[in-house]
């Protein structure tokens, strides 16, 4: 009996690791393309940030809940983000197939966002926020 209850709990945080792990890469891929970090926790927002980093219109998000249409959306947007990140249409299959080792070479490595910056890049670039007018001295 005390076996069973190591190896559960043992399951448990093996799976805990590899959630935290890949919320690490979202949160990474998002930042890199200038959206926020902690959209890629919040279910939907993150579908939406994962448009916005694509380049596509967010009321594509509609067709993430229609059966069929949303396989085809995703690897149409998956491929994208690839291109977004400088790399080939193959890497983006590879984001689709093996995302377990694709993503967080997407996520870690040198690829650089070239699509439109997000907001949080426009409004902040790293080491200091923009001035947006709002007052102050």
């Amino acid at each position: 009996m005390e076996d069973g209850g190591g190896i559960a709990i043992m399951s448990f945080l093996i799976m805990l690791a590899i959630v935290v792990f890949y919320a690490a890469v979202a949160w990474k891929i998002n930042v890199k393309a200038g959206e926020p970090g902690w959209g890629a926790l919040i279910p939907i927002y993150n579908i939406y940030l994962h448009l916005m980093i694509a380049d596509k219109p967010g009321w594509w998000l509609i067709w993430y809940f229609v059966p069929f249409a949303n396989i085809i959306v995703e690897i149409i947007v998956t491929i994208e983000i690839a291109k977004k990140f400088g790399k080939s249409t193959e890497f983006g299959v590879g984001l689709i197939f093996l995302s377990f080792i694709f993503y967080p070479i997407l996520a870690f490595g040198d690829a650089k966002y070239q699509g439109t910056p997000g907001r949080y890049a426009r409004l902040y670039d790293g080491s200091r926020a923009y001035d947006t007018g709002s007052g102050g001295a």
